[in-house]
């Protein structure tokens, strides 16, 4: 009769141990909400590896299994306050989204092997560097750059003239894009 006393008070312990840990934030990761190449959406915790590794460490909210998702395996991420969009195995961060959604790279995934059963596939990643702006459509990345800035006001803006001479004043400053972007997605 002690004996299963004494179970009982362990076994009520170690749940109440198990449930605060869920309850808590792991150091290092934060509350996170994926939704996977597959379509499924997880909630739970991340911890942020992108720029290392073009990868997250991710624990659902019912457990504290440790699982690591690359760039190629991910659509989309929300850690804490800020959206991330994967495309071609690397992350880009959001900075304003519509029609046009216009994107921050923050991996590089360039030469990440994955593997398909025993067989290596080497992932090319995406054109451009860690910091590059693009503007993502029709399921497509648009490096924007000193040299494709005029292309992208004259043929993605066409059409809305405030978002064009907005985007006229941005002098270098591709960060300032996001308002001319926004020009365009409110219209």
């Amino acid at each position: 009769m002690k004996s299963n006393i004494i179970f009982f008070t362990l076994a009520i312990f170690t749940n109440l141990g198990i449930a605060n840990a869920q309850t808590k934030i792991p150091d290092g990761y934060k509350k996170t909400s994926v939704q996977l190449f597959s379509g499924a959406t997880l909630s739970g915790y991340a911890k942020d590896n992108i720029k290392k590794s073009a990868s997250v460490v991710f624990m659902e909210n019912e457990t504290t299994k440790k699982i690591t998702y690359d760039g190629s395996q991910i659509n989309s991420i929300k850690m804490e306050d800020e959206n991330f969009l994967c495309v071609g195995g690397d992350f880009f961060r959001i900075i304003s989204s519509g029609k046009l959604t216009f994107v921050q790279k923050q991996s590089n995934a360039a030469d990440k092997v994955s593997y398909n059963g025993t067989e290596p596939i080497f992932n090319s990643g995406t054109e451009g560097k860690i910091g590059d702006y693009f503007v993502f459509t029709n399921n497509k990345l648009k490096l924007i750059n000193k040299k494709s800035i005029a292309s992208f006001i004259e043929t993605d803006l066409a059409g809305n003239t405030a978002a064009i001479e907005k985007a006229k004043t941005i002098d270098g400053d591709f960060l300032k894009l996001k308002e001319a972007i926004n020009i365009y997605n409110n219209n």
